[in-house]
């Protein structure tokens, strides 16, 4: 009988790889595993913190320890790197958010002949898994999972309903989708489960977009210290931790530049974040964030403007780049390959790339290499704990 063999990496799914390239599904580096597949725990090896762990699809690497996760997370953006010939001249530490800090979440409800369920789905499966905690929510959304189940099963349809939540300024946004309210009953339930629970904002979306059926005053999130409207279903970045890292490299990395655009700006997250001492250019294609951008933009002195643009069907052109001294971009999971022609094709000598997804960012800054762009400094982002999603801010020069 052979003996066990050990793990010595994680694959971008979670899985852990054998010196032979098995596959083992549960396994950490620095774990074994026999022929039958039985894992036999190794130093990096910890108890998963969440009882839902083996079903719920929201987290993939509970059972990986602190430095087991710092790794992940480093050699997913490293290796993305590599592929395309880059090696950053300073890498950084990698930032993990810690637990209970995410600030948005997006859960499902279901009511059924005893009451309802209410969770993140199965990995793989439609399947809702029954909260009863979850460690990497903040405390303000964490809260609501046992009065929302309530509410769902006494109010909800006989189908799968959505549950977005997001952490605001006054309090927690709730927002349901494919939620029909029926009647006086129903309306009038909905408005008193908000009132109960403090929350910000109520939203239903019964098939014509997001109607807000509460709101006591403005709902805001507080961005480098300016408070900015919060549309229904505006992104917002998982943790605030992890925007403050970001938004602070990309301050550090900035220095000296006198005007900078801040492409697929949303909110204005790095644009506010960037605003001492320089102009910036928020360009926003989502018109709703547009506008809250622009609105807090003249309230916070001027410094930041709001350009409306699709920055994938009308890319700034070189002759408009130029007039910057830097430009950041912080495009959704398929990258920006339109957009990032054009940079390579300006005079532009700085370039922030904050990135939700190491292989679109990788393509990219291939595209920006050939043009003469090192990649000068590369932090590695793991905002989802516990999770396979990985996230990075770069700086290239020339």
């Amino acid at each position: 009988m052979s003996s066990p063999e050990p793990v010595i990496r994680l694959a971008a799914k979670g899985d852990g790889v054998t010196a032979s390239g098995r596959h083992v599904a549960g396994a950490v580096p620095g774990d074994s595993v026999d022929e039958g597949g039985t894992i036999l725990p190794g130093p990096h090896h910890q108890t998963p913190p969440c009882p839902h762990f083996a079903a719920c699809g929201g987290c993939q690497l509970q059972h990986a320890d602190e430095a087991t996760l710092s790794d992940f997370v480093r050699g997913r953006v490293l290796n993305a790197a590599r592929g395309q010939g880059l090696e950053p001249a300073e890498l950084l530490p990698v930032h993990l958010s810690p637990p209970h800090t995410r600030r948005r979440a997006g859960l499902h409800g279901l009511r059924t002949a005893r009451g309802a369920v209410l969770g993140y789905r199965e990995g793989g499966s439609h399947r809702v898994v029954d909260l009863a905690e979850c460690p990497v929510l903040h405390p303000a959304l964490a809260v609501l999972i046992a009065p929302l189940r309530q509410f769902v099963a006494a109010n909800g349809p006989k189908a799968m309903v959505g549950i977005d939540l997001t952490l605001a300024d006054q309090g927690v946004e709730a927002s349901l989708s494919h939620f029909p309210l029926d009647g006086l009953g129903p309306t009038e339930a909905a408005l008193d489960f908000a009132r109960e629970q403090g929350l910000a904002r109520l939203s239903f979306d019964q098939g014509y977009g997001p109607e807000t059926m509460w709101e006591p005053e403005p709902v805001t999130v507080t961005l480098a210290g300016v408070p900015v409207g919060l549309p229904p279903g505006a992104f917002l970045q998982a943790t605030q931790d992890a925007e403050g890292r970001m938004a602070a490299d990309a301050a550090a990395w900035l220095e000296g530049a006198r005007m900078v655009a801040d492409l697929f700006a949303g909110l204005g997250t790095f644009a506010f974040a960037l605003r001492e001492g320089r102009k910036v250019l928020a360009v926003e294609a989502e018109q709703a964030a547009h506008l809250a951008c622009k609105t807090a933009g003249a309230w916070a002195g001027g410094n930041v403007l709001a350009l409306h643009r699709d920055l994938f069907r009308a890319p700034l052109q070189p002759a408009e780049l130029n007039r910057f001294d830097a430009v950041l971009l912080d495009p959704p999971r398929a990258g920006a390959r339109a957009q990032i022609a054009e940079i390579a094709a300006s005079t532009l000598a700085r370039v922030v790339y904050v990135s939700c997804n190491p292989s679109s960012w990788a393509r990219d800054a291939a595209v920006l290499a050939e043009a003469g762009f090192r990649l000068a400094k590369l932090r590695p982002v793991g905002q989802f704990r516990w999770s396979t999603h990985v996230e990075l801010v770069s700086l290239f020069e020339r």
